[in-house]
C-alpha cells in the first residue's frame, strides 16, 4: 500500500493522516531547521524540565514541548502518549535509546533487519550499549518471526518473554 492510501485508511479509520511523530531529547539542542519538523503531521518533544523554555522558543509552532522531569522519563513519556490514545509506538533511534528502552523493560517486541552488508570500524554504531538489562545480559529473547525483506532478512522478537 503506498502512502497516500495508507493515509487515506488512517483518515477512513477516525485517525490523522500521519502518526504523531515524537523525539526525546535531554540537552534541548534541536534544530528548527532539521526535516523532521516540516513534514508529515503532529509533532511532540519529550525532554527536562531545564531544556523546555530553550525549546518551546527554538520550536514555536512546530511541536509540543512536554517536560517529564529533571531527566528524560520515559515511564512519563509512556504514560502521556497512552493518555493521548497511542497504544503502539515504533522506536527508530541509535544505540542510545534502544537500550534504555530494553533495559528498562518497555520493549514489547524487538524488529532486528539483517543486511548483506559488512561494518568493520571499531567505532562503528552498534545496536545496544552495556546495560542491566532485566533477566540479565544472556538473557534469551523468543523469536516470533522471520521474514525476508529482498535481501534482508527480517527478524521479530519478545523480549519480555523467556525461553530455554
Amino acid at each position: 500500500m503506498n502512502s497516500p492510501d495508507r493515509r487515506a485508511a488512517r483518515v477512513a479509520a477516525g485517525k490523522p493522516a500521519y502518526p504523531l511523530k515524537i523525539t526525546l531529547t535531554a540537552s534541548g539542542d534541536l534544530s528548527r531547521e532539521l526535516n523532521f519538523w516540516h513534514h508529515g503531521g503532529e509533532k511532540a518533544v519529550y525532554t527536562t524540565d531545564a531544556a523546555a523554555p530553550k525549546l518551546r522558543e527554538s520550536l514555536d509552532g512546530l511541536a509540543e514541548v512536554i517536560e517529564t522531569g529533571p531527566a528524560v522519563d520515559f515511564g512519563v513519556m509512556l504514560d502521556d502518549l497512552a493518555a493521548r490514545g497511542i497504544r503502539r509506538l515504533m522506536v527508530e533511534g541509535g544505540g542510545t535509546i534502544h537500550t534504555q528502552f530494553l533495559a528498562q523493560g518497555l520493549a514489547d517486541e524487538v524488529h532486528l533487519a539483517v543486511a548483506p552488508l559488512l561494518v568493520g570500524q571499531p567505532g562503528a554504531p552498534r545496536f545496544l550499549g552495556p546495560a542491566a538489562y532485566p533477566g540479565g545480559s544472556t538473557r534469551r529473547m523468543a523469536l516470533l518471526e522471520t521474514r525476508a525483506v529482498g535481501d534482508v532478512v527480517l527478524l521479530r522478537y519478545a523480549p519480555k518473554e523467556f525461553t530455554s
